[in-house]
């Protein structure tokens, strides 16, 4: 029982963490090939940032909205904090910034990797997470917004996921009626909460004169074809009309250049969209509860920075919510057969090669999870 109890001992990992076993690391890994190369087809170049930076580099920015997400250590050979990345966004933002300076905009970069938070959240508590995702820095137009969300769109439904929608969020709305009404200080935090809870009671306790004007942003949310009309009617503060007019251009205007996409407006979330600077997004499949990625616009760094919109996709959800992996067949090699075997590797199988002779290689084949068997130079089935 000792032995037993050693291996499930070595098998232990901290919490959140997982291996990715077969067939889903492969599954991953095609997945994320697969995005990647939708991103790149729209002219995104691929940057590979380092899993560990200067604290004070990755906590920069917009980067300072992950600081509760992000591990921290001391680097041995600066002496100096480094952070393990929680996020890659602010990475690309930083190489955007320095090595990619003087490059012209607006400059479309994209990525993949793992990054590690400090929790997860109730809905995923995975803390190692795998991100693909893009950039696009150094424009302010609607039609980079519109990109962003067509590009990630088109890339998830490449991967097969069907009942794709979007929902359209602007962060920056609800900050801007309550600087309108005075709302600052507790009374905001207080507020805020309710909103994010959507407690219409607790707004109208909070929410003081604003109230009402709130609690009809909350009853607004809901399928573009009705939430865009109740926006409308709204009798909102000069700053936040010009926020609620992108906000609706965004939506329309993606309406027509993706219309297979379903589109839903959530007028006052921001939960997730802490450092966003304008219209915001997060992508849903029929049937996840998760999110599948998300994005929207911000700014690059500290008063300094360009205007960027982008959006992150998660793999693990991904691979939740696209059609089941198909792995190549699997085919077995007996030793003494292996010149025969990169015709059928061009073919597209799998070739698992014997090393030993076997008494019975399909009996072998079939231990080894191969459904095919090389035999006198011709496949033959596993049954």
């Amino acid at each position: 029982m000792s032995g037993a109890n050693d291996n499930l001992h070595k098998a232990l990992l901290p919490q959140g963490l997982r291996d990715l076993l077969p067939p889903a690391a492969e599954a991953e890994a095609v997945a994320v090939a697969r995005l990647v190369a939708a991103l790149a087809s729209h002219g995104y170049e691929r940057v590979k940032p380092p899993l560990v930076e200067f604290e004070d580099n990755l906590l920069s920015g917009a980067g300072a909205a992950m600081a509760p997400e992000t591990f921290r250590l001391m680097d041995p050979v600066s002496q100096r904090m480094v952070g393990l990345r929680a996020d890659m966004t602010t990475q690309v933002a930083r190489i955007a910034a320095s090595r990619l300076g003087h490059s012209p905009r607006p400059l479309r970069l994209c990525y993949a990797g793992q990054v590690l938070r400090v929790k997860g959240s109730e809905v995923r508590p995975e803390r190692q997470v795998g991100q693909v995702g893009a950039e696009l820095i150094g424009s302010a137009d609607i039609a980079a917004d519109i990109e962003a969300v067509a590009v990630a769109a088109e890339a998830l439904v490449g991967l097969g996921i069907e009942g794709l929608s979007v929902d359209l969020s602007l962060p920056t709305l609800v900050p801007a009626i309550c600087r309108a009404h005075g709302i600052a200080g507790t009374d905001l935090e207080t507020l805020r909460a309710a909103l994010d809870h959507k407690d219409s009671a607790g707004v109208a306790v909070s929410g003081g004169k604003a109230a009402p004007l709130l609690q009809k942003l909350l009853a607004a949310a809901g399928a573009a074809s009705t939430a865009l009309p109740a926006l409308a009617k709204l009798d909102l503060p000069t700053e936040a009309a010009t926020e609620r007019a992108r906000l609706v251009a965004v939506a329309e205007r993606l309406a027509q250049a993706v219309p297979q996409l379903a589109i839903t407006i959530d007028p006052v979330e921001n939960r997730g969209f802490e450092y966003h600077t304008g219209v915001s997004f997060a992508f849903f499949a029929r049937g996840m509860k998760s999110e599948l990625g998300r994005g929207g616009r911000y700014r690059t760094g500290n008063g300094d920075g360009e205007d960027a919109t982008g959006f992150t996709i998660y793999t693990e959800a991904v691979l939740e919510a696209m059609p089941a992996h198909k792995s190549a067949p699997r085919l077995f090699v007996p030793v003494g057969a292996g010149a025969a075997a990169a015709a059928f590797r061009a073919q597209g199988y799998v070739t698992v090669a014997g090393l030993a002779p076997a008494k019975d290689n399909a009996a072998e084949a079939k231990r080894l999870a191969c459904g095919f068997v090389l035999t006198d130079g011709k496949l033959i089935e596993v049954h």
